[in-house]
């Protein structure tokens, strides 16, 4: 370790807590997203299932940190500014802060290591703990911190595992090894993201065993003793772990709650409380059955008629058909073959795949219909209604039916089918659009013509009646484990991907976050109110935007230097390996964690630059650090390390000022605003999009 280094690690630890923790219990009322995780940390103390995007790791600790610190779920987390009251709220706020304060000791940390130089890893720690943004995002109910400490806990082990590569095998050396890959569980157990440090961690190991397979010193055997040493500890111990959140997950959650909708209903099946936990219902559907068919879109709901017809102009003006996301008469249908009526008198025939049937709407006898006329909102495609009197209709009432995976008989449940209509190809389907009230904001039914396997067009059968068929318990039809955990993946990344900003959201897109463009208000509008912004300290924002293209330019002279065999001295060749491998190390981390939002569709809000900036933060600590002794190496020995020491005391200090000035927008204001002279932030709206 370098000369003094628990020394400022324990001072920048200390700071780091001191300015994490400092008016946590401000504002006694729900803020921001604390909404949602607050909620769902309760919905965990209550064993009630939920619905969320994200993996459930961040949300179980949360959970888990309030049942700790007495908390007993009751807290409704309705909207922001809503008062806690009684409700112990401070043990998952302090559970976020715990894990946020140790950001900047994990920097100095990683920085120390890559670069070993203290005043640039004092530097680096700094930046993160003077930062208002990073402190804001630390002490709510967030993921954010929880996820940032396991991407950043993840680097550190990987850095301090190729430190110990000299004594393979060693027990040192798999202890980083094995918590780098406890970290990646980590980061990926609480949001989906966390794969960007996989991947990082998985290039630099992909370029240590190549570099192993060119050193003829090892032989194949102990090559392969490396290779299977990482496959154990970086896929097949993440892997295990991530899997045991889910189980956990699971386990924890098995009474029925308001995630229930976004799932099929034989995983609905599992829940108690839910009316399907303990039903009885014949196995296969047969003819004369009345059943519920709901569609496996997203929380599309029930296949629904009513009395209503559509309105003059909208297509044929028949019946309606939508999707109702509630238990209702109204869901109920009749199977009918589609050339004869049903004849209770006849033996039993089951439904088979491929048979061309009659729907029936049990309330209103009209059979379900499709023509050549236009959707109500889905102009390609073809309106669906309920057409005929008392079962009678014509020939546009008839849909084959189709088992996906090409089963016989169709299954309660457990068979997921898809109608096509007889006359025009096209499939029955569920576009998730909400109809206008004409239609009582209910799911838009249309028939499609893209005949591609999508579960908007995809449906089981959830409720079932015929009394001449035996019932089961539907507890035999209950998924397994690996059942639940694959739907529950597929339900989370096709939400994900079709998260849409709610009105009067404040979104924004990835080219504002380096310059630190717009932030997000945490809490409070008015001068009576206690307000809170996140908007990162403007001056370590534009520093690291300014240090990201210095770095940049002086990796590619360091670059060009050493390729053409320059004669540089021993202090600039190491200046040189430190920015080429230690800065590159995190310029590759503040790209993986950046770019890819550029290619994502998904709705996009401030807070996801973070953890790429937590990268920048380091690489311009590493680089600043690398440019001042490139400039003081120019000066007589005897002054060059004063001269350098006090550069980076000179830049602490001007972030120590500029933290002074917006440290309001973290810690919270109350009074005038930022356009009155009396507001501690007047004259310090520096750009018209920041909205404090």
């Amino acid at each position: 370790m370098v000369t003094g280094s628990w020394a400022g690690f324990c001072l920048v630890t200390a700071l780091s807590f001191i300015s994490r923790f400092y008016g946590l219990s401000q504002p006694p009322h729900v803020c921001w997203d604390e909404t949602h995780f607050g909620k769902m940390g309760s919905y965990y103390i209550n064993r009630t299932f939920f619905f969320d995007v994200h993996p459930p790791l961040g949300k179980m600790l949360i959970g888990f940190a309030g049942h700790l610190s007495g908390y007993n779920g009751s807290f409704s987390f309705l909207r922001p500014g809503q008062s806690y009251g009684t409700h112990n709220y401070l043990g998952m706020r302090g559970f976020c802060a715990f894990l946020g304060s140790w950001l900047p000791p994990f920097a100095f940390l990683i920085v120390l290591e890559l670069s070993r130089s203290l005043p640039a890893a004092a530097l680096a720690a700094c930046l993160i703990i003077l930062d208002t943004g990073c402190l804001t995002l630390s002490q709510y109910i967030l993921l954010d911190p929880i996820l940032m400490f396991f991407i950043m806990g993840a680097v550190l082990c990987m850095i301090k595992f190729h430190s110990h590569s000299s004594r393979p095998f060693s027990s040192l050396w798999w202890l980083w090894l094995s918590l780098t890959g406890v970290n990646l569980a980590g980061a990926l157990g609480v949001k989906f993201v966390g794969l960007f440090v996989v991947v990082l961690v998985g290039l630099n190991t992909v370029r240590d065993l190549w570099k192993m397979l060119g050193d003829l010193s090892l032989s194949l055997e102990v090559i392969f003793q490396h290779f299977a040493a990482r496959v154990l500890c970086l896929i097949l111990l993440p892997l295990t772990l991530y899997v045991l959140f889910f189980a956990v997950h699971f386990t924890v959650l098995n009474q029925s709650g308001p995630g229930d909708g976004f799932f099929s209903s034989a995983f609905q099946s599992r829940l108690i409380g839910n009316n399907l936990h303990s039903a009885s219902m014949p196995e296969h559907l047969a003819y004369g059955s009345v059943i519920t068919m709901k569609s496996l879109r997203t929380a599309a709901g029930y296949l629904h008629s009513h009395g209503h017809l559509y309105p003059e102009g909208v297509g044929a003006r028949q019946q309606q058909v939508t999707t109702y996301s509630h238990k209702d008469h109204n869901n109920l249908w009749i199977i009918k073959r589609h050339d004869q009526d049903y004849d209770p008198a006849a033996p039993v025939e089951f439904v088979r795949h491929g048979d061309i049937i009659r729907l029936e709407h049990r309330e209103t006898r009209r059979n379900l219909h499709s023509h050549q006329r236009e959707a109500p909102l889905s102009k390609k495609h073809l309106q669906v209604s309920a057409y005929g009197t008392n079962g009678t209709g014509d020939s546009n009432d008839y849909w084959r039916i189709e088992a996906i995976g090409g089963s016989d008989k169709v299954k309660v449940l457990r068979s997921q089918i898809r109608l096509q209509h007889l006359l025009t190809g096209c499939l029955l389907g569920s576009t998730g659009k909400a109809l206008p009230k004409w239609g009582w904001e209910q799911g838009e039914v249309t028939c499609s013509p893209y005949l591609r396997e999508s579960p908007s067009t995809q449906w089981n059968v959830e409720d079932h009646e015929n009394p001449r068929l035996p019932n089961i318990s539907v507890s035999i039809l209950k998924p397994s484990f690996l059942e639940i955990l694959l739907e529950s993946h597929i339900v989370m990344v096709r939400a994900n991907s079709g998260l849409k900003p709610k009105e009067h959201e404040v979104t924004s897109k990835p080219w504002h976050w380096p310059i630190n463009f717009q932030g997000l208000r945490f809490s409070g509008v008015n001068e009576t109110d206690f307000r809170i912004y996140l908007l990162g300290n403007p001056i370590i924002w534009w520093l690291n935007l300014v240090f990201l293209g210095v770095y940049a330019l002086m990796a590619l002279c360091a670059a060009v230097s050493l390729q053409r065999g320059t004669a540089l001295s021993t202090h600039m060749k190491e200046s040189c390996y430190v920015l080429l491998e230690g800065g590159g190390q995190l310029m590759l981390g503040w790209l993986l964690h950046y770019c890819p939002f550029y290619f994502m569709g998904r709705v996009l809000y401030f807070h996801h630059y973070f953890p790429a900036m937590l990268f920048s933060c380091m690489l311009t600590a590493v680089t600043c650090s690398v440019l001042l002794k490139s400039f003081t190496g120019l000066l007589l020995p005897r002054f060059s390390q004063s001269v350098y020491i006090a550069g980076i005391c000179f830049i602490i200090l001007l972030l120590l000022y500029s933290f002074y000035l917006f440290h309001p927008l973290a810690y919270g204001m109350v009074g005038p605003l930022a356009d009155q002279t009396q507001s501690p932030m007047f004259g310090l709206r520096w750009m018209e999009s920041w909205e404090f």
